[in-house]
């Protein structure tokens, strides 16, 4: 594997200052955030001066009962294909559910969910990860991801799941240490465990980041400081393997340069003193996985039971049906309410006008259509929902005492709605005006 070296996670609020960062040997970028065909500056002048750049998906769903979008994937080889990157990634999750499999209504989650840890699981991931594949340009390597809440059943630990994954597949692993902190803390899972069944040789590099503790439950808010326990886990990974790259990931509440700069350099530290212990001790056995006895060759009636069972949980935390049998009801309405905190931040970034209109009552609103609508489509189509309901909602006068701006929400959604954009001219905006006038009468 490509030695990476350290990295950070690019994002626009601080691009300058990663540009003029010390030490920074490559970066990762949200390739849904990329257009292929107008990289920003910044990402190509750190190209031209041999930084690394690898895109990181969060969208293509592997560990769905469905196959992989044809479209999505498309779209993440082109990324690669752009910033001539020498590996793409992805997450082990679910990101939306339903659908013809489960005979139900298709259902977005808007945030990464966890997957059983079940062999028709591992069945539908794996043959999902060899599509993916098959379709991109470069190696893959899949993350193990954070979770609020467990499926009842799971047959498999963390590592034994990770090992079958990438013993039958040849994928690669993103092994991001601060979430096996969350499931230390959430699902009383032991770290130590996981990395001691893991397949080190698999690992592709290793994420590093911060969360918060809320009400006993830890959130990968990737807003906060790197907190000891996660440094003390990347130093035990790298006391049995010499990791090929370690970034940290920093997506909102940015600090000053200086402060980033000093959570790299105890990123090296964790790392130096992990590879001190590793040539220091005497050689120990990895205690890799005992594997699940290869393919179980269940095919579609796997997908059909993953779906099914996807779909159920998916619809309780975005749609209010009842939480299916053995699932923790506390832990899945901790995971419902960060969704819909998660869809109401999200919609206010790709749609910003959305709170400059409605002000402080911004979230209480978004929170009370999200109670009652599912997202069905992306980000964006969620605004346009939401804006619409506020529309039809304010003429069955449901609205009319929360001072909604409804002239203004009417022009921001008849802006967006149509196949193109409205034309601005003087002469198509004086007709738009009078035909508003005629249909009144």
């Amino acid at each position: 594997m490509e030695r990476l070296g350290t990295g950070i996670g690019w994002r626009p609020e601080i691009a300058g200052d990663v540009e003029r960062m010390p030490g920074i040997d490559w970066v990762e970028v949200v390739a849904e955030n990329v257009c292929p065909g107008h990289v920003p500056e910044s990402l190509l002048r750190l190209r031209e001066r041999g930084v690394t750049v690898v895109p990181h998906g969060v969208a293509l769903g592997l560990g769905g009962a469905e196959r992989p979008d044809a479209g999505r994937l498309e779209a993440l080889a082109e990324r690669a294909t752009a910033l001539r990157s020498p590996l793409v990634t992805e997450h082990i999750a679910f990101v939306r559910a339903g659908g013809p499999l489960s005979a139900s209504p298709r259902l977005e989650a808007g945030h990464l969910l966890p997957v059983p840890r079940t062999r028709d699981a591992l069945d539908v991931l794996c043959e999902n990860v060899r599509i993916a594949q098959d379709a991109l340009p470069v190696p893959l390597a899949v993350e193990n991801i954070a979770a609020l809440f467990s499926w009842p059943g799971e047959e498999m630990s963390e590592g034994q799941f990770l090992y079958d994954l990438a013993d039958r597949t040849g994928v690669r692993l993103l092994i991001d240490v601060a979430n096996l902190h969350t499931n230390h803390v959430n699902r009383g899972e032991d770290p130590a465990k996981a990395l001691a069944e893991l397949p080190l040789e698999a690992i592709a590099y290793v994420h590093v980041a911060g969360g918060v503790e809320r009400g006993g439950v830890w959130h990968d808010s990737h807003a906060h400081p790197v907190p000891r326990p996660v440094l003390d886990i990347l130093t035990d990974l790298a006391s049995r393997v010499s990791p090929p790259g370690v970034l940290l990931e920093r997506d909102e509440n940015f600090p000053e340069p200086g402060e980033l700069e000093r959570e790299l350099t105890a990123i090296r530290e964790a790392v130096e003193k992990g590879a001190t212990a590793r040539s220091t001790a005497q050689a120990k056995s990895s205690g890799a996985g005992s594997g699940s006895g290869g393919e179980s060759g269940s095919g579609e009636p796997a997908r059909q039971r993953v779906a099914l069972a996807q779909a159920a949980v998916l619809s309780s935390l975005v749609a209010g049906t009842p939480v299916p049998e053995g699932f923790d009801r506390v832990r899945m309405a901790v995971q419902a309410r960060a969704l819909a905190a998660k869809r109401a931040d999200v919609v206010a970034k790709v749609a910003p006008e959305l709170p400059v209109m409605l002000g402080e009552r911004y979230r209480e609103v978004f929170l009370a259509h999200a109670q009652k609508r599912p997202m069905t489509g992306g980000y964006r189509q969620d605004a346009l929902d939401f804006v619409e309901q506020l529309l039809l909602s304010s003429g069955r006068r449901e609205r009319q005492d929360e001072q909604v701006p409804l002239r203004e929400l009417r022009e921001w959604w008849l802006e967006r709605s149509g196949p193109v954009p409205r034309s601005r001219r003087p002469a198509v905006r004086l007709a738009r005006a009078t035909r508003r006038v005629l249909l009144r009468r």
